[in-house]
């Protein structure tokens, strides 16, 4: 399958710079599985288009501020991009108060393996050293303080909000409450999971008086949500593996959604993944687990678990928009992006959502 087939046109003026006026004010697609149909609803009105019993599955994950802006010892500017913590490597000297992370850094020419980066924010400084060069751009690198304040603590009070790469700005103070879930309670992810951007505890409670049950997952979400697919052919992409987690109780809800023939609406892409994993390395069960996966969904994946879909709109030829035409199909998705970017849609993070059910 050809990675071009999972094209289409977007204008740039498209792609959401700024949220929503508030978070369930966004546009929703009403996407038909059965038919194709096509409505232009609003996030406040997802109670009228779910069911009584319909189990809403969240991913609870919580966005740190992994993007860190510092110096060179030369005075220039450098910047990293956390990817996930990492052990020391073997034999490596390593003390209680550093940290090791995989990372983007840039620039990265200039930031060979022994060089150091300072990022401080007023008296907290925390120091970078490049000491490994990996493949597309990533590097190992040793974090550590000055003083008494732990690594976890510089990061958050010197990093800045991950904002995806099409966000053409500036992160801000506002950014650390917008570009996060309410559902957020397990830090670990350097993106949001955005499809869950656009709920509050008001249309949490509509949905619950409705007969709607909710469950949370946790799926961190990592740099492969930015990945581009560098290959011409789908079948040859590979995913970055991401740690999940399926706790008891969620586990418990979906199986008996599952045996009582209710649908499970995924909330995003990752939960989707989550869902959709467990239930294949578990024996066609849906068990608590604790793990990482890889799985990478496009069309002709067979879904075990997920019936509904709550996403966002997705970069073109992308794996996220791989995953939305494997569940609604090729075409009819493609004709729904063609019918958001006509009707002026807002695409991306901070953009409008998407229904198929």
């Amino acid at each position: 399958m050809d990675v071009a087939e999972f094209d289409y046109h977007l204008p740039p003026e498209l792609i959401a710079q700024e949220p929503s006026a508030d978070r369930a004010s966004a546009r929703l697609l009403h996407l038909s599985r059965a038919s194709g149909a096509i409505e232009d609803r609003r996030i406040s009105e997802l109670p009228e288009l779910l069911r009584s019993g319909d189990l809403l599955v969240v991913n609870d994950t919580q966005v740190f501020p992994a993007r860190l802006l510092g110096r060179r010892p030369t005075g220039g500017a450098a910047e990293c991009l956390l990817i996930g913590k990492v052990d020391p490597p073997a034999g490596s000297e390593t003390h209680a108060a550093e940290e090791w992370w995989e990372a983007l850094v840039h620039p990265g020419q200039k930031l060979k393996s022994g060089a150091q980066i300072v990022l401080d924010r007023g008296a907290v400084v925390l120091r970078a050293e490049i000491r490994e060069r990996r493949f597309y751009g990533r590097r190992l690198i040793r974090l550590w303080t000055d003083g008494s304040t732990p690594v976890q603590a510089a990061i958050d009070t010197v990093g800045h909000v991950p904002l995806p790469p099409y966000i053409k700005r500036l992160d801000r103070p506002e950014d650390r409450k917008r570009y996060q879930t309410i559902f957020a309670a397990r830090r670990g992810s350097i993106a949001a999971p955005t499809a869950g951007l656009h709920f509050t505890p008001a249309l949490l409670d509509v949905l619950r008086a409705r007969g709607v049950r909710i469950a949370a997952i946790t799926l961190h979400v990592g740099y492969g949500t930015f990945q581009p697919v560098r290959v011409t052919q789908v079948e040859d992409h590979r995913l970055d593996a991401e740690t999940y987690e399926i706790g008891e109780a969620a586990a418990r809800a979906v199986r008996e959604a599952l045996a009582e023939r209710r649908r499970v609406i995924a909330v995003g892409t990752t939960t989707t993944r989550a869902l959709e994993s467990v239930v294949r390395v578990c024996g066609g069960q849906v068990s608590p687990w604790a793990g990482s996966t890889d799985v990478f969904i496009y069309p002709g994946f067979e879904f075990r678990v997920v019936s509904g879909l709550l996403t966002n709109l997705h970069l073109p030829r992308s794996s996220l928009l791989m995953l939305v035409a494997a569940f609604g199909g090729r075409e009819a998705m493609l004709a729904a992006y063609r019918h958001a970017v006509a009707e002026r849609y807002r695409f991306f993070s901070y953009g409008d959502a998407m229904l198929i059910v």
